[in-house]
């Protein structure tokens, strides 16, 4: 699994012209599946994110985690983040996940987040989506299971 993580003022996704899923201060998550990923690779970045240290703490330090803030996430599954870019001029997506693989592990991946206790809002799986952010600082990160 890859995650690109923004720290985020305020978030939403719109489909078709309806706000699906909206937080305020947390995270943007941008979740790929790959075919090799399972339900332990959910678990791991679940913990990591919900521990991730990114938010500052009464001295300006980075010392914070999500749980510690009581933060939010938006989370959007993300095939193209497996998009290999490295031949050619149009991505190859040879290594995301086949949807009905990648919609389970991202659902666990969400599930798992809801059982630290998380608000966790979504798009929906395979739709195109509109993603609003404001990228706090900006921090970005990617995390990989692998």
């Amino acid at each position: 699994m890859k995650i690109v993580v923004q720290r985020s003022k305020a978030a939403s996704v719109t489909i078709e012209g309806n706000i699906v899923g909206k937080i305020t201060k947390g995270f943007v998550l941008l979740v790929g599946v790959t075919h090799e990923d399972k339900e332990e690779d959910a678990q791991f970045l679940a913990d990591k994110v919900a521990n991730l240290r990114v938010f500052e703490d009464e001295n300006e330090k980075m010392n914070l985690s999500l749980l510690d803030v009581g933060g939010e996430i938006l989370s959007i599954s993300q095939f193209t983040l497996y998009g290999d870019c490295r031949k050619g001029r149009r991505p190859n997506f040879m290594d995301a996940a086949r949807p009905e693989h990648a919609e389970n592990v991202y659902d666990a991946f969400n599930r798992f987040l809801k059982d630290k206790g998380l608000v966790v809002e979504t798009g929906q799986f395979g739709a195109m989506m509109d993603v609003q952010l404001i990228n706090d600082g900006p921090v970005t990160l990617i995390l990989e299971s692998k």
